[in-house]
């Protein structure tokens, strides 16, 4: 069984300051540093971080090619990533606070010209049952989800970031949703803040389907039609938050496909994301396996 990772790769620009920049407001920046990053990229490496085996698709341009790298170094196969030619690749402008938090902004980039052909090509290297993991920050979602299903692969969507793209998809031919409150209320429509609430509301959409539902300090849910389970944070000095779910989404996944009971696997991602948000940057902040493991045992 092998996981497909087809998401983002960035170049991420991180600004640390004060506060976040308001309307009209010109502030200086303490320090820029660049990162890998992308919610693609991020998720892949805490997959490969955990010991996941995981291949990553997508595209960047010719400044990114220190990302595959980064994908390399986490144990990923970047055998499907293309290179284009013409084009930069995906950025992001981070803009982390004193404290912890942070607001970004994208530019697709590479991440916007993927193609049905690169796709279709992509897909015949996985067989049913492997796993496709999934994000909103590149394109042809639609026709991804399709044909993973026409495969008979499982289908795994983070719809982050929210917008109008992700209603384009066939959402009920998705497996397992891992999102947080604000994307769950987008999804149903709900305007309840109870994590009992939004959960029945998402079975009630999707019946088919499994639910990781992340509320950042009041931790994690994961629900299916036969059971709710409920995961508590493990205390960490915030440091950047940027990477903390997508370490969170990575471990768990990881976690599942090693056979780990669904508690035993929220219980991991939860230790590895308090790591993850006492470091700085994204990629650069996904711990190791036995880090993970030597800290908490």
């Amino acid at each position: 069984m092998k996981i497909l990772n087809f998401g983002s790769l960035n170049i991420d620009n991180v600004y640390q300051v004060d506060h976040f920049v308001r309307k009209g407001e010109t502030i200086s920046s303490k320090s820029l540093t660049l990162f890998s990053g992308g919610k693609g990229l991020n998720q892949s490496v805490a997959l490969g971080s955990a010991g996941a085996k995981v291949w990553h698709a997508g595209s960047i341009g010719k400044d990114g090619l220190f990302l595959l790298e980064t994908l390399r170094t986490a144990g990923v196969n970047v055998s499907c990533v293309r290179v284009l030619e013409e084009g930069k690749t995906g950025n992001a402008i981070i803009q982390n606070d004193a404290e912890g938090d942070n607001c970004i902004l994208l530019y697709g980039g590479a991440n916007q010209r993927i193609t049905r052909e690169q796709i279709d090509e992509t897909l015949s290297h996985f067989s049913a049952e492997d796993f496709l993991v999934l994000q909103n920050e590149v394109n042809e979602l639609h026709y991804l989800v399709q044909k993973a299903h026409e495969k008979g692969m499982r289908i795994v969507l983070n719809p982050s970031p929210m917008d109008e793209k992700i209603f384009e998809i066939n959402l009920s031919l998705v497996d397992l949703f891992v999102l947080n409150d604000l994307e769950a209320a987008e999804l149903t429509g709900g305007t309840g803040t109870e994590p009992a609430t939004m959960l029945a509301l998402l079975q009630r959409k999707f019946p088919s389907a499994c639910f990781v539902l992340t509320l950042g300090p009041q931790g994690a849910y994961y629900a299916d039609a036969k059971q709710t389970i409920w995961q508590e944070i493990y205390p960490a000095k915030v440091v950047d938050t940027t990477a903390a779910g997508d370490t969170f989404t990575g471990y768990f996944l990881a976690a599942i496909l090693e056979g780990k009971s669904v508690k035993a696997s929220l219980d991991l991602a939860a230790k590895a994301a308090a790591i993850a948000v006492s470091r700085p940057g994204a990629a650069p902040s996904i711990p190791k396996l036995d880090e993970v493991l030597e800290m908490w045992n």
